[in-house]
């Protein structure tokens, strides 16, 4: 099934992605202005309930509203930026995919906090987003591979290669759990969503058009771009064939007179 799109117009088609660029930058920079607004509002209220408290069912309800909020400011700055960056290149490149696979990873990152969290601890945060993010961007890069696709996994990959080990227990107070849930969202989103959206056109070259001519019309060189093939030359000269299948004759060794 092919789901390239037809060739369209160049100015066109940079008009699109520079729409499909601002509109995914503006959401992502709306989901940090309210992630801003509610780490303001933390200091007046009890933020423990809405955290996910492993292994206890009320903890459940921090699947919903711990990726709202942050321990600090730094905490909160780091995330941002890379929902900045990590949203904007999923949200311009794969539109369709990254809104089905937002929901997997906003609750896979809770699942795994959850399920792999030490009792009597608080996970809260965005960053299993964030490494959701970079695992569907990494995972459809392998495979899509396209031009679009391995740019945008490349980028990826410069900024935030380190998500890739970050799932794994490294430093105390990191919630490694979320990461990991994040990322097996982030990887279930590329392989369920990846013929979303359609692959970018493919660029024609010229050599491929002068091959289809040919195709059509071998025997004819209408603008002279090219000499003909070498088998339509016409054999103006057959050497006479030798019934013996000798080439050069040698003449026969004479008997020695030792």
């Amino acid at each position: 099934m092919d789901l390239s799109l037809p060739p369209s117009d160049p100015a066109t088609e940079a008009r699109e992605q520079r729409g499909r660029v601002v509109r995914a930058f503006n959401l992502s920079f709306g989901a940090v202005l309210v992630m801003v607004a509610v780490l303001a509002s933390q200091a007046g209220f009890d933020w423990r309930p809405f955290a996910v408290r492993p292994h206890e069912w009320v903890g459940l309800w921090g699947l919903l509203t711990a990726p709202l909020l942050h321990g600090s400011l730094e905490h909160l700055g780091a995330n941002a930026f890379a929902i900045l960056i990590l949203g904007t290149l999923a949200g311009s490149v794969y539109p369709k995919a990254t809104l089905r696979s937002l929901p997997l990873m906003w609750l896979g990152s809770g699942l795994g906090a959850w399920w792999l969290g030490d009792v009597g601890t608080f996970h809260l945060g965005a960053s299993g987003v964030t490494h959701g993010l970079m695992f569907l961007l990494f995972v459809l890069g392998l495979i899509r591979r396209d031009r679009a696709a391995i740019a945008t996994s490349m980028i990826a990959f410069l900024f935030y290669g380190g998500m890739l080990l970050a799932i794994l227990p490294r430093e105390p107070g990191i919630s490694w759990q979320s990461h990991m849930g994040g990322a097996m969202a982030g990887v279930i989103g590329a392989l369920l969503f990846r013929h979303l959206d359609p692959l970018p056109p493919r660029k024609r070259y010229s050599w491929e058009d002068e091959e289809e001519e040919d195709a059509l019309a071998p025997e004819e060189d209408a603008d002279g771009r090219e000499p003909p093939r070498p088998r339509e030359v016409p054999v103006l000269w057959q050497p006479a064939p030798d019934p013996n299948g000798v080439v050069i004759r040698f003449r026969p060794r004479e008997p020695s007179q030792d």
